[in-house]
């Protein structure tokens, strides 16, 4: 994108050759001058009448959705629960144990500073497994199930 420089802010120029091109759907001529029709809907899912809303509902009933949301929900709540109780565990001992923490492990490093240093490398851990996690079991299926959805409601009634 460039920009001219003067009084005229608002002149933006577009260098990007897909700037004006049409989305896949959206005006295209069939090559007699006429608007090409629509992708019909997938067989075997709602039929043209259905509103978007109806087929929401359909694609969140699906046994797709509900094994992304259970692989979703089996790798979350155990990271959640351990680490919520690694940080509690931390934060009780840091109040309570003060002669534990205190007590010194190289030098002036002492347990406290490893047990807060541990805080900061286990929430990068849990960062870089989720990351995996999502990429390597939910992430190829999300995206079957949102084309899916998007070709169902391109004809779905608004």
């Amino acid at each position: 994108m460039e920009k001219h420089e003067g009084r005229e802010t608002a002149a933006v120029r577009f260098d990007d050759p897909w700037y004006d091109a049409l989305a896949s759907g959206w005006g295209e001529l069939d090559g007699t001058g006429a608007p090409a029709p629509v992708a019909p809907p997938a067989p075997g899912g709602p039929g043209p009448g259905h509103s978007a809303a109806e087929i929401y509902l359909e694609v969140q009933r699906s046994a797709a959705f509900q094994e992304v949301r259970s692989r979703y929900r089996r790798f979350v709540v155990p990271a959640s629960l351990a680490f919520f109780t690694w940080y509690l565990a931390y934060v009780v001992a840091a109040t309570t144990a003060h002669d534990l923490m205190a007590r010194p492990v190289v030098g002036a490093v002492n347990v406290a500073m490893v047990a807060g240093l541990g805080q900061f490398f286990t929430t990068f851990l849990l960062t870089w497994a989720y990351a995996r996690h999502a990429r390597l079991r939910r992430d190829r299926a999300a995206l079957d199930l949102r084309w899916d959805t998007q070709e169902l409601t391109r004809g779905a009634d608004r």
